[in-house]
């Protein structure tokens, strides 16, 4: 081995200006240009508040530079840079003794640099003599190895642990970049034993990359990756952009994101630096939070709850890599009782190791592990569907976690929680007593009647499958009992809102295909297929639907509301399918089902109709059905508005009852607030019989006497009508009874004498000026033989003041053109 060495001096009072020194001795090998590199490296600058003239115990306490650098032929440098005493005007100058490491070629006895930082082979002066120094052949380390009391230093510094070596890792990359991290101390050795953990804790690789130096006052200017600093010069690097650890100042309260780095801290703080190189030999990345991990654990260094379950990860996937003591401690550590920490990616990961374990180790190796599990999903509340095989339970390890955990199972599925306990939580309970051998028998029923609608409740709020899908097909295949008693309530609450069932079915797959009835979740589950298959068809999907259940509707009326509630959902029949429905079971099995209401709400929403339309008797013949067949089902504003919907039948096709005027009013009000419809629908029936030619005259009478605006606004529009002025323009005789009719009450209200005005005005005389004289005779003929003479010569004057005026006109018009 051949090492040249080098000296250099800072310059002294008067020489060359611009020159802070220059090398006093250079060994064979080192050229001009790697002088000029090497100058700025081995450069000292006094820290701020020197002594001018230090005593010697002050001139041995100032800052050392301890440096190890790469240069640009791929050789390195090693060197320490330390205040020497001078002599005249410059009392303090500094001193450079450094080897040149060619490209390729370790130091001396395979060392790291950071383990020559206390080698007595350091000088403070140049050899007497100008003679280049002679090459070393070896540069032994310190008197002490550079593991010295490192145990100790990391404990001091245990808050900047994980931060700092978090740093120094990244600063160890082939393309690290950034500028360098600044590693702030009181003392530079302190900045040295930094380099020491580093040396310890990082593969040798990185470590060689390392380069660094121990002291400098300019770390934004440097082209290390590490530098260490006095605590006034931080500041600087801090505005330099630089990452600055100030390791003489108060505790930094934010922790690393970096796994790897917490868990090195926490190995230095056990004092087992020796644990590095064990974890550095398992498979895998270095700087992965698992192989350390798994090492820490295994010898009894006290992780958290994220480096736990990176331990189990990483052994889930290479179970292979540990031997059978080291598993079992890693076990034994996981599975510690003392762990109160224990997250659900912590359970989740321990559930895969367990399933990586299971089989390939002795059952009394996973026991602890299985019981592990199954605790946390009892007590910590983990839902995960990662839990042991029932075989895992056996003996006397499985009887003494049964013995813990049964009793605190059976509580909780007994409390009345169900309702607000996520499904999730349910499940997982069920699960881990079937594992654990405990009878939930007696409590099974009134469990699965709340679990039922907490499935249907949380699953509505999901767009796709629901979280605990999984689990809950698990349990249903695991547990016949189970998926029994909870399908059975499924099919239960069914009828009730149908439309969530069928979604819920769509969502999660249920096994129902056994040999149980389930008519409801049959239909529940044909449904979306049929509306997709039938499209707008709403009668055919009714009776796909219908027989998917296996069951008639006379044998169990409920089919007919979870059918209604899958076609209809929340809306009316039509008028035709509510016929086709009503036609479909007898009255009792309707109301058993509770369908009669939908029937109502189909004739009570029916849209008005042109009377004497096919679709306006069916909605009047649907409305006298139901009164007939729910006689005792159908009350208040319900009836009534189907009553009036019966009078309008009887109105149109029938001879009702007399004061049907007055019955109409009557029901309007009984029937508030009425459909528009309905109304337009009543009222229009009323006013086309009032003016139907054989109109009783009492009914007449009291229409005209009620002063109804609606009413007679209603009969305005209808007398208005087309029909009613051609059967006046061709019929003399019912013009003469609407001119009777109009004329008759004088003294009736302001609604009927206003519009009995302008209908005589409007459509009575139009009507007649368009009559030959044959028929205006023989409508005033038939006005005097049914009223009196008096009427007849009221006619005359009525017709005769009409044309009277048009010839008044007429001249006035002349004269005023003459």
């Amino acid at each position: 081995m051949s090492l040249a060495q080098v000296h250099y001096i800072s310059a002294a009072p008067g020489d060359a200006e611009k020159t802070a020194g220059r090398f006093t001795a250079v060994g064979p090998g080192v050229s001009q240009a790697l002088l000029a590199e090497i100058e700025p490296l081995v450069g000292y600058a006094l820290p701020d508040g020197a002594s001018h003239r230090p005593a010697d115990a002050e001139l041995r306490s100032l800052p050392q530079a301890f440096t190890y650098a790469a240069l640009s032929d791929g050789s390195r440098l090693v060197g320490r840079t330390v205040p020497a005493r001078g002599e005249g005007t410059a009392p303090v100058r500094f001193h450079a003794h450094a080897v040149h490491i060619p490209s390729g070629l370790p130091l001396p006895g395979d060392r790291l640099p950071v383990e020559a930082w206390r080698s007595p082979h350091w000088v403070s002066a140049t050899p007497v003599g100008s003679a280049p120094p002679d090459p070393l052949g070896a540069l032994p380390p310190g008197p002490a190895p550079v593991r010295e009391g490192l145990d100790d230093f990391a404990v001091s510094r245990g808050p900047w642990l994980a931060a700092v070596l978090a740093d120094l890792r990244r600063a160890s990359e082939e393309a690290a970049a950034g500028g360098p991290v600044v590693l702030v101390e009181k003392q530079t050795a302190d900045v040295a034993r930094w380099l020491g953990l580093a040396a310890v804790t990082l593969p040798r690789e990185s470590v060689e990359r390392l380069t660094f130096t121990t002291y400098t006052r300019r770390p934004g200017s440097s082209t290390l990756r590490v530098v260490g600093a006095l605590p006034e010069d931080a500041a600087a690097a801090r505005e330099a952009g630089l990452r600055v650890h100030v390791c003489a100042d108060r505790p930094p309260v934010d922790g690393t994101p970096d796994m790897w780095a917490r868990t090195a801290a926490r190995v230095w703080r056990s004092r087992a630096p020796e644990l590095f190189q064990e974890a550095r030999e398992l498979p895998g990345d270095p700087f992965a939070g698992g192989p350390l991990a798994v090492i820490a654990l295994c010898n009894g260094v006290a992780l958290g709850p994220e480096e736990r379950a990176a331990a189990a990860g990483w052994a889930a996937e290479r179970p292979y890599a540990l031997d059978a003591e080291r598993i079992g401690r890693l076990v034994e550590a996981l599975a510690s009782p003392g762990i109160d920490d224990r997250t659900g990616s912590e359970f989740d990961a321990v559930g895969r190791l367990f399933g990586a374990l299971d089989g390939r180790c002795p059952a009394p190796v996973t026991a602890p592990l299985a019981a592990m599990l199954v605790t946390e999903a009892v007590r910590g509340g983990n839902g995960s569907p990662e839990l042991p095989r029932r075989d895992a339970f056996t003996g006397p390890d499985g009887e003494v976690t049964a013995k813990a955990l049964g009793p605190e199972i059976l509580a909780e599925l007994e409390s009345g929680a169900g309702g607000t306990r996520p499904v999730a939580r349910t499940v997982q309970l069920l699960r881990v007593a079937r594992l654990l051998g405990v009878n939930v028998t007696e409590l099974l029923p009134g469990v699965v009647d709340r679990l039922a609608p907490a499935l249907l409740a949380e699953a509505s709020g999901e767009p796709g499958p629901p979280a605990f899908a999984p689990a809950l097909l698990e349990l249903l295949d695991e547990q016949f009992d189970v998926r029994t008693a909870l399908l059975g309530a499924l099919d239960r609450i069914a009828p009730e809102d149908p439309g969530a069932v069928a979604r819920f079915l769509e969502r999660v797959a249920l096994p129902f295909t056994g040999t149980q009835a389930l008519p409801h979740l049959r239909m529940c589950a044909e449904a979306p297929g049929a509306m997709t298959t039938l499209g707008r068809d709403r009668t055919a999907v009714w009776h796909r639907v219908l027989r998917a259940a296996g069951l008639s509707p006379f044998a169990e009326p409920l089919v007919l509301r979870t059918a209604a509630g899958l076609v209809w959902e929340d809306r009316a029949p039509t008028v035709e399918e509510a016929r086709m429905l009503l036609e479909a079971a007898t009255s009792d099995a309707h109301r058993a089902a509770g369908t009669w209401a939908r029937l109502v709400d189909a004739a009570l929403g029916a849209p008005a109709e042109t009377a004497g339309t096919a679709d306006a008797e069916d909605a009047t013949a649907l409305a006298h059905d139901l009164l007939q067949a729910f006689p005792q089902k159908i009350g208040g504003r319900e009836r009534a508005a189907l009553q009036l919907l019966d009078l309008c039948r009887d109105l149109r096709t029938g001879a009702p009852e007399p004061g049907w005027a007055e019955q109409v009013r009557t029901l309007r009000d009984r029937a508030a607030p009425l459909e528009p419809a309905i109304q337009e629908r009543a009222f229009t029936a009323l006013v086309e019989r009032l003016l139907a030619p054989d109109r009783p005259g009492a009914e007449l009478y009291a229409f005209v006497r009620s002063d109804d605006a609606d009413l007679i606004a209603a009969y305005d529009r209808a007398a208005r009508a087309e029909p009613t002025r051609t059967r006046l323009r061709t019929h003399p005789a019912y013009a003469a009874d609407c001119f009777t009719h109009w004329t008759a009450h004088p003294h009736a209200g302001t609604a009927w004498t206003t519009t009995a005005a302008a209908l005589l005005d409007e459509v009575l005389r139009p009507a007649v000026r368009g009559m030959t004289a044959e028929a205006v005779a023989e409508v005033e003929e038939t006005v005097g033989r049914t009223g009196s003479s008096g009427r007849a010569n009221a006619f005359r004057d009525w017709n005769r003041s009409r044309a009277l005026g048009r010839l008044g006109r007429r001249i006035a018009g002349r004269v005023r053109r003459g």
